[in-house]
């Protein structure tokens, strides 16, 4: 019943987009108590038995609340000077949000598409390494360790990289596994507009588009990292790029068979 630290995560972030005024206790916006109340209430266990499992169930909660603070959402203390404190709160317990918390948990959701718990989110896209490779799965994990650092154009050019892979690994099946041949036309000028649309020209609309959609991450990758055309990348367009590579990565493998076919 312990719930993991990404789970743990999620459940707080929920808890603050649909009621941010909800977790105040004493002179702190968000009181860990709280939070832990409510989510063994959710469990369904009856409050008598609270106090059998809160000690063991603050633990990754504790670690969420830290997390929210690593990424400028929380910081430890009292909302301001004067409020009320308590050994708990000063203990490990108390939070108040930060000014930017608000636009944060506004931005947030919209793009509920990307677990904001990264390693979960990792385990998802490592579920393509084997029709995607090796290289996809590195720089996909890239993307997601970036993210977690909040190194966010670091994260979008990461993203980009392994959106080029599996754009690559689509191309050389589509090839018959000539991965010289393709790989010399797509360093080429302009190998790799002429290889997407012949790979995709005869695709129906809907799945061209689709994945059309996704190949943009390749521009947004190489304009960020090599020409510095992005300056102002934060953290919705990073969670952005991380939602357009798991849909390039989800349709890639779903329509693979129609993607690779060549034709007759």
């Amino acid at each position: 019943m312990i719930p993991t630290q990404e789970d743990a995560f999620a459940f707080m972030v929920q808890l603050m987009r649909d009621n941010p005024n909800g977790m105040k206790k004493y002179g702190y916006d968000i009181f860990l108590t709280v939070i832990v109340d409510q989510y063994i209430s959710s469990t369904g266990i009856k409050r008598d038995q609270f106090s059998r499992v809160h000690e063991s169930i603050s633990v990754p909660f504790m670690s969420a609340a830290w997390e929210l603070c690593r990424r400028g959402i929380l910081r430890p203390g009292v909302r301001q000077i004067g409020q009320q404190d308590t050994t708990d709160g000063s203990g490990g317990s108390g939070f108040s949000y930060t000014m930017d918390a608000s636009k944060w948990l506004e931005e947030a959701g919209q793009f509920d598409s990307v677990p904001m718990a990264t390693g979960r989110f990792a385990q998802i896209l490592s579920k393509y390494e084997s029709r995607f490779g090796a290289i996809y799965q590195a720089r996909s994990q890239e993307a997601i360790k970036c993210y977690g650092s909040l190194l966010y154009l670091a994260c979008c050019s990461m993203a980009g990289a392994a959106a080029e892979a599996i754009f690559l690994t689509m191309a050389i099946a589509q090839a018959q596994g000539d991965e010289e041949k393709v790989m010399k036309e797509y360093l080429s000028k302009p190998g790799r507009q002429r290889i997407i649309d012949r790979t995709l020209g005869q695709q129906k609309e809907d799945l061209r588009n689709e994945i059309l959609g996704g190949l943009s991450l390749l521009k947004y990758w190489r304009d960020s990292a090599s020409h510095g055309a992005f300056n102002n990348i934060g953290d919705a367009e990073a969670h952005t790029a991380l939602a357009f590579l798991l849909r390039l990565a989800q349709t890639t493998n779903d329509r693979w068979d129609d993607l690779v076919k060549t034709k007759s």
